[in-house]
């Protein structure tokens, strides 16, 4: 049995690997498929939103400074916007004078204005100053047309560079990528203050430093007069931008003028000002920060991983521990991508990753909640048939308090049979139905009886019912269910018998008179799944089954329905009056067994009395005239008849 139990487990679990591996097959080629969608790779770029803004970097130092064209420098100067080309003229001197490097206007000029405030700025600009210019794609159905808008040809004689500030935003609307463009407005500030690297990385992820306002910020008009309204050298040697930057920054839902949706939008949900967009661009090329994507041979182990770690987490079992350890292997990912990006400057998406992983793990998992449904309907459908429904129920949701192949323990065996069934089935024999009908309303209300008590009904024979208690299914109280069992087994014969007795009058015929004797006795079995390999039952074996089986046959010599071993006697003499009745020797045993019964009414003076007359007639001195007979048929009417057969008994031996 053991081996063949070792063979099926080893089948399985063969089955399960299997499962194991198309699955991970299956998810690889999914995620495959999955990764040429663009939402998929916008949820790359949302986690990379995440990760790159988890520690909350900030500005690195030695970074530009932003002038802003703000609510107060609009209030203070009290021009309208555009403000005259003479004003920028004068921010310019004053900037160069306290000391900026380099200036850079977010400011486009690339149409004539006032003849007097175009002179003033070109006479203002030079080689240290960038200015802004402007391309955009203007798409229609017959063709595409790339549209540059850059400052006045005499700026750029002037000196003035030209820095394109458009900016690229992804398929979402958030801006995360350094410009394409040579001649970039931050290209041509790193340039032009002499930290300009070899090669611009160009498409590579930016590293983003904080909210808006970030920066080291000033107002416009504080700018036009640092001397008076700054601390000293503010601007000295530093790179200083200016452009448009609201003081307040616009919720992304209102949108804003010039301003953008950044990695840490989705923390804030506001946007940033595209001169502070120009000054993170500024810095990620300046420091080297920008983070390259992993090329996909790296994705492509890293996912492969992912899933070589799930399937090692399921490898055995699915439980509790598996969400644990898949809680655990979802944070690592999550955490090794960040250390990525911080250390190695590389954005390894966790999203592939994660997604094997939860692929693996959950759908072995959703493989085993099925096989374990499966599993607890076999028993429920196994075991509905022998045991109480509130025993599966408790077997359905802990299988493992149900071992199957045979174990040791000790249980308390029922038997139960009709006495003479056999003459009313001659009775019957022509008509079977009626037969048939009797023995299932017999059979039906007896085996309630026995599920209702919480035993296990092992077989039907004939008329009889074997049952026991403690198995599958630990039970404390086994020898007090199972008399309790025999007790209400006899009420329900009662029943049967006055709906017999109503049926037979009503049809002016003899009723079928039903009487019952019982067996129980508690030991030490072997109880199991016995059989064959085609089928098997649910059962037990020992010589205390052997005892109960023949205590239900003696139970008539004696005139009681139930008869009690003496194990099963001694575990409910605290509940029930229990009396002893002899000491025989059953077929198939040699040592003598005291047997015993129930009663339901019975005083200590009685008991007593009883007590003396089994000590007289286990020494052989009693005599079929001792008054003692009729005493005790008086006192205990329940034992009447089997007084009555021991005095018989002596007479028949030679008594008086």
């Amino acid at each position: 049995m053991r081996v063949r139990d070792k063979h099926r487990q080893a089948r399985q679990i063969r089955g399960r690997h299997l499962r194991l591996l198309v699955l991970s097959l299956t998810t690889l080629i999914a995620i495959s498929l999955l990764s040429r969608l663009p939402a998929w790779s916008l949820l790359e770029l949302r986690s990379f939103d995440y990760l790159s803004t988890v520690d909350d970097p900030r500005p690195p130092p030695g970074g530009p400074v932003i002038v802003a064209i703000d609510e107060p420098s609009l209030a203070d100067i009290n021009a309208q916007w555009p403000w005259p080309r003479g004003l920028h003229a004068d921010l310019i001197s004053q900037l160069r004078a306290a000391g900026a490097r380099v200036i850079g206007l977010d400011i486009i000029m690339a149409e004539p204005s006032n003849p007097d405030n175009d002179a003033a700025i070109t006479r203002a600009v030079g080689p240290d100053v960038v200015l802004a210019g402007d391309e955009t794609l203007i798409e229609t159905p017959q063709a595409s047309q790339l549209i540059r808008a850059t400052p006045l040809p005499q700026l750029t004689d002037a000196g003035a560079v030209t820095g394109i500030a458009s900016i690229d935003l992804s398929g979402d609307g958030i801006f995360r990528r350094i410009p394409g463009y040579e001649d970039g407005f931050a290209a041509m500030l790193a340039k032009a203050s002499g930290v300009a690297p070899e090669a611009l990385p160009a498409g590579r992820l930016i590293q983003s430093f904080g909210p808006a306002r970030s920066y080291p910020t000033v107002s416009y008009y504080q700018a036009l007069d640092p001397k008076n309204l700054l601390p000293p050298d503010y601007f000295k040697d530093r790179v200083v931008l200016v452009g448009l930057s609201l003081q307040n920054a616009p919720a992304i839902d209102k949108g804003g003028v010039d301003a953008f949706a950044t990695p840490y939008t989705v923390h804030t949900g506001k946007l940033v000002s595209g001169v502070e967009i120009q000054a993170t661009i500024y810095d990620n090329i300046r420091r080297d920060l920008s983070i390259a994507e992993a090329r996909l041979p790296t994705v492509a182990a890293c996912i492969l991983i992912s899933v070589l770690l799930a399937a090692a987490t399921v490898w055995r079992s699915t439980g509790w521990l598996t969400v644990v350890n898949s809680a655990a292997a979802l944070l690592a990912f999550a955490a090794v991508s960040a250390a990525c990006i911080r250390l190695a400057h590389v954005f390894v998406s966790p999203l592939g990753p994660t997604v094997a992983y939860i692929s693996v793990v959950f759908g072995q998992a959703a493989f085993d909640f099925a096989e374990e449904r499966r599993n607890k309907r076999q028993i429920t459908r196994a075991f509905a048939q022998y045991i109480s429904p509130d025993l599966v129920k408790r077997l359905s949701s802990d299988p493992t308090q149900l071992k199957l192949g045979g174990e040791r323990r000790t249980l308390s065996v029922l038997f139960s049979d009709v006495r003479g069934f056999t003459t009313i089935a001659e009775t019957l024999k022509d008509d079977p139905e009626q037969l048939t009908g009797l023995i299932n309303r017999l059979l039906t209300p007896l085996s309630d009886v026995v599920m209702d008590h919480g035993g296990t009904i092992d077989k039907y024979m004939g008329d009889c019912i074997m049952a026991f208690w403690n198995a599958p299914l630990d039970d404390p109280d086994h020898a007090l269910h199972a008399v309790r069992a025999s007790l209400a087994m006899q009420a329900a014969i009662s029943r049967l018998n006055g709906q017999l007795e109503r049926e037979a009058a009503a049809l002016g015929s003899k009723p079928h008179v039903l009487k019952m004797g019982v067996g129980i006795n508690t030991g030490e079995c072997i109880v199991g799944n016995m059989g064959s390999t085609r089928r098997f039952d649910y059962s037990c074996l020992g010589d205390s089954v052997n005892l109960a089986s023949r205590l239900e046959g003696a139970s008539k010599n004696y005139g009681v329905a139930l008869l009690l071993g003496e194990e099963t006697a001694r575990l409910v003499a605290d509940t029930y009056i229990i009396v002893e009745l002899d000491r025989i020797i059953v077929k198939g045993r040699t040592v003598p067994s005291p047997v015993f019964t129930v009663v339901h009414k019975a005083d200590a003076k009685a008991l007593a009395a009883h007590q003396a007359f089994i000590d007289a007639k286990y020494a052989g001195t009693l005599a079929p005239s001792d008054v003692i007979f009729e005493k005790l048929a008086g006192d205990i009417p329940e034992l009447a008849a089997y007084y009555a057969i021991v005095q018989d008994a002596l007479v028949s031996d030679g008594g008086e």
